[in-house]
């Protein structure tokens, strides 16, 4: 999942002066810092910040409303079926919608 939208990362980018971002796999973003010859992986606390700045990306609001929905629709099912099963499988999506989440 893709914690940090490319927006974000350009626009702090072209503010600090780096140039030529990429991504690899698993949220790394590397650019050249400003007069260097080798591009370098930006820093995590720089990212973090962006991210407490910005909040969550378009992908992480989809994967939190459909944990709230699925929730809401185990506990009314859990309730009018008289059975725990609904909310368990409503527990076990939010389990891996929050483990989806964790960017470590």
């Amino acid at each position: 999942m893709r914690h940090y939208n490319d927006d974000w990362i350009n626009e702090w980018c072209q503010e600090n002066g780096w140039t030529d971002v990429f991504m690899e796999p698993l949220n790394q973003y590397w650019a050249f810092p400003p007069g260097a010859v080798m591009p370098e992986p930006i820093p995590q606390k720089i990212l973090r910040l962006i991210k407490a700045e910005k909040g969550l990306c378009a992908e992480e609001r989809v994967w939190v409303s459909v944990a709230v929905a699925a929730t809401a629709v185990g506990v009314t099912l859990s309730y009018f079926m008289q059975s725990p099963m609904p909310v368990v499988l409503a527990f076990a999506f939010g389990a891996i919608a929050v483990a989806k989440l964790d960017m470590e």
